[in-house]
């Protein structure tokens, strides 16, 4: 049913997508698209600790040191796959180059800063691990196969199913240096969801050749707030779009008909986050809603270098408005899947800065490689496992300096994060979700220390490092692997649901085919294919999206990497 006006819930990179193919390809006038949410950040986030401080998630935390910068997390680009999301970049400005577009300046900065990641794997008595080694046998291999293969239609055979469960008689699965460099990379764990795990087999099946060295990953030239969403914010502001920030919408009212399964939406509740009071939208006959039904952000808090990052019990925004929309329909998806198992999705990640490069020298010295080459994951020397297995403790990433636009010349920033956040320290001998930023510091410390090739071990250095830091921030993400739960394949919403008349669904908790998730790719394509829905364009104008796992030359490589 084609519209002519718009009402965003959520004002991610999704719904920002879908606004752009709604004025470029709709030919809508932006004066008719509103955004309604708690912030512009998305989850594509960075900004400086003040700026974080003072967001809805942390008013009720505050932190008593706000220097420095915070990024909660960031993901990896990739051109070959995230093509719509080069697409949408290409057509709006670089807001830090002029005369480029953000895709422009994204391919300028990556071609003469090509990732080649050295030191990918690191342990304790070995150093820099060879990760070309990828340590699989014949059962790995074959089940492996067997995901690559499995076709479309056969996907539902993976339903409720886990990468545990999966390999359950192949133990030594996680035990290889390809799994320790997989779950690493793309933030999968054992209790993730098969079903995605074969996606990801299927859309990156070409990393099988490169995992090691990470060449495939391309990088923005700043932070991925300042290089995508400022980008898309300034351009749709330009253009006359209206952000009503500081809401949070907290019930959708829709109409009564006879057929219960025609979804039409009439209002929206939402509450001023500011002020403490209830506000209400109406919604026309002429107006569509774009809601992003989750987010991986949602209830996620700071702490600072001497607090912790404290839980939040928050179930989430975005999914405590999906779930009150299954209250009514029952063919949107199941958000508990998603959103009431912490322990599968949880993750403590940190942010430091420092005043000089004290920290990043010594990590250039002990991984041979300058900022900027992706992703350092320690492994452990003992079983932390409950299989009693070897698992990564902790994972950083050495950004290219500047990280952000803002910081001063010799300020460093470094991101680093730890997937099972309920594990104790090695050196810290607390859970991490329980430590400072400062012990998250010293941890990261300890597991260099570890692997230092000398002659001067970095903890000589250790107090030197110690009186650079101008803030070390934990953040507690709840959801951030939320997305990889495991699940069936009708836990999530089809983009359009079947009987809706006005309400699509955006975002990485929606059903696509063949889409993979955790990716910003995944979330501008539910976008374009709700704008397009809702403008009456056609299918056939969506971008085309590659399909790798048909290619017979990709396939032959990626069999031959798994016996080397």
């Amino acid at each position: 049913m084609i519209k002519s006006k718009a009402v965003m819930i959520g004002a991610g990179i999704a719904n920002m997508a879908a606004a752009v193919y709604l004025i470029q390809e709709g030919h809508w006038n932006p004066e008719n698209i509103t955004f309604y949410a708690l912030d512009k950040h998305g989850s594509n986030d960075g900004s400086t600790a003040s700026e974080a401080a003072t967001e809805y998630w942390n008013k009720n935390h505050p932190m008593e040191n706000t220097k420095g910068f915070i990024a909660r997390g960031g993901r990896m680009l990739n051109y070959r796959t995230y093509v719509d999301l080069m697409d949408l970049l290409d057509r709006i400005p670089s807001v830090t180059e002029p005369g480029m577009t953000a895709a422009e300046d994204t391919r300028d900065f990556d071609a003469k800063h090509r990732t080649y990641d050295v030191a990918r794997l690191l342990q304790g008595g070995k150093g820099i691990v060879d990760g070309h080694k990828l340590g699989l046998n014949n059962t790995d291999r074959l089940l492996l196969t067997k995901l690559i293969l499995m076709r479309d239609d056969e996907e539902t055979k993976l339903d409720n199913v886990s990468i545990a469960e999966y390999f359950k008689d192949d133990p030594h699965m996680f035990q290889t240096n390809f799994w320790y460099m997989w779950e690493t990379t793309f933030a999968f764990r054992t209790q993730s969801s098969a079903q995605e795990l074969r996606r990801y087999m299927h859309q990156m099946i070409y990393e099988f050749t490169q995992i090691e060295h990470l060449v495939g990953v391309n990088r923005t030239r700043y932070n991925q707030f300042e290089s995508i969403m400022l980008p898309l914010i300034k351009y749709l502001e330009g253009a006359g779009c209206k952000f009503v920030m500081n809401r949070r919408v907290t019930a959708f009212e829709f109409k009564d008909t006879k057929m219960q399964d025609e979804i039409t939406v009439t209002g929206l509740k939402m509450l001023n986050t500011n002020s403490g009071l209830e506000e209400h939208v109406a919604i026309d006959d002429e107006t569509a809603v774009f809601f992003t039904n989750g987010s991986i952000t949602d209830s996620a808090t700071l702490g600072d270098y001497n607090t912790p990052a404290p839980e939040n019990p928050d179930y989430g925004a975005a999914s405590s408005l999906w779930k009150q929309a299954t209250e009514h329909f029952y063919n949107l998806g199941n958000p508990d899947k998603f959103f009431a198992d912490r322990d599968a999705s949880e993750w403590v990640s940190f942010t430091l800065t420092t005043k000089d490069h004290t920290l990043i020298n010594e990590i250039t010295r002990i991984t041979n490689q300058v900022p900027g080459n992706a992703l350092n994951s320690f492994i452990s020397t003992e079983p932390i496992t409950p299989l009693g297995q070897k698992d990564v403790n902790m994972s950083i990433v050495v950004h290219h300096q500047p990280h952000f636009t803002t910081q001063k010349p010799n300020e460093t920033v470094i991101w680093g994060y730890f997937l099972y956040p309920r594990r104790e320290g090695e050196f810290v001998h607390k859970q991490y979700i329980k430590m400072t930023g400062k012990e998250m510091l010293e941890e990261l410390l300890g597991q260099l220390s570890k692997v230092d090739p000398g002659p001067t071990n970095i903890m000589k250095k250790k107090d030197q490092i110690l009186e650079s830091v101008i803030n070390c921030i934990p953040v507690y993400m709840p959801y951030a692997s939320a997305l990889f739960n495991n699940r069936a394949k009708a836990d999530r919403p089809k983009v359009i649901p079947d009987f809706s008349t006005n309400l699509a669904f955006t975002g990485e908790f929606v059903e696509q085919p063949y889409q993979m998730i955790f990716t910003e790719e995944s979330a501008v394509r539910s976008g374009e294919i709700a704008a397009f829905h809702f403008a009456g364009v056609p299918d056939s104008k969506l971008v085309k999206t590659p399909r790798y796992d048909h290619d017979p030359v990709t396939l032959m490589k990626a069999a031959k990497r798994m016996f080397d």
